[in-house]
């Protein structure tokens, strides 16, 4: 019997469900897990982040193909309709779901992490963020911008033009094409690689992102997010993010993103619940 673990991502789509992996997958070392993710880059670049086996499969239909019925496994994606769902319930001896809808439940034969759930022996209330984002840290870099890791349609650089004398640091993201930072070089003040993505959110006091999982990582490391809410996103992280006191942004107004900057805000604290994801995942050996 394996133990699998997909992840919905490509140059379309966000990363967040990847570094949620990473912080689970991490956190259980004495776990083999396959990850398999639906693109290839990130399959192949995943020991960069202390994944030890990754196989890119580009969609959830092509899961049989490497995993035998009867096998574990983890699942992060919107990809499915219920059909399917149920059908993965079947096929594997178990199955953990990640979602972040408000509305989800947890089915007959599943195990679902949730922020929006209450905890019980098939489901945890869990918001995953790797171990390594805990912990107090200098903050050397004032204001930190985060689009997220992917922007097929350069909407950064639009937005960018029209930023006038805002011009925060930059962090480049995971799916940027080659050469894209010469375009956005001069709207932004210093840009920082995305392998340098640990260490500056870490260290910046300001995180202006559209990724929440970014959000939470930096208010994991002391810092302050500002999440805008991009149009290509849904709005499901809203409410939790609201709820640790993460501002909410509807666009990419210079003078809105500077109010926000300049507000005295009450962040609450974000717990450290690796240890609550790690006995949930004890379920993995039973």
């Amino acid at each position: 019997m394996n133990i699998f673990y997909y992840t919905h991502t490509g140059h379309r789509f966000t990363l967040a469900r990847f570094r949620k992996a990473v912080a689970i997958i991490n956190s259980i070392p004495e776990v083999e897990i396959t990850l398999l993710t639906s693109d290839y880059k990130i399959a192949s670049f995943s020991r960069d982040f202390g994944i030890k086996k990754a196989i890119g499969i580009d969609v959830l239909r092509n899961i049989p193909n490497v995993a035998n019925h009867g096998d574990i496994l983890i699942y992060d994606s919107d990809e499915h309709n219920e059909e399917q769902l149920q059908d993965m319930i079947y096929y594997f001896s178990k199955f953990i779901r990640l979602s972040t809808l408000e509305n989800d439940f947890c089915r007959k034969g599943e195990f679902l992490i949730n922020p929006y759930i209450e905890n019980s022996e098939t489901t945890l209330n869990s918001l995953p963020v790797q171990s390594q984002f805990f912990g107090k840290f200098q903050k050397d870099i004032d204001v930190t911008f985060f689009f997220g890791d992917d922007d097929y349609d350069k909407d950064l650089l639009k937005y960018a033009k029209n930023f006038g004398d805002f011009k925060p640091n930059l962090l480049l993201g995971f799916y940027y094409f080659m050469g894209y930072e010469n375009e956005l070089n001069p709207y932004f003040d210093k840009i920082f690689e995305v392998e340098d993505y640990d260490d500056v959110i870490q260290k910046s006091k300001f995180v202006v992102t559209s990724s929440y999982q970014t959000a939470l990582e930096t208010l994991a490391s002391g810092g302050k997010p500002i999440y805008i809410e991009r149009e290509d996103r849904d709005d499901s992280p809203n409410k939790f993010l609201s709820d640790l006191g993460i501002p909410i942004l509807k666009n990419f107004d210079s003078q809105e993103i500077l109010k926000a900057l300049s507000k005295n805000i009450e962040y609450k604290t974000l717990e450290n619940n690796i240890s609550k994801v790690q006995n949930f995942m004890k379920l993995l050996k039973a």
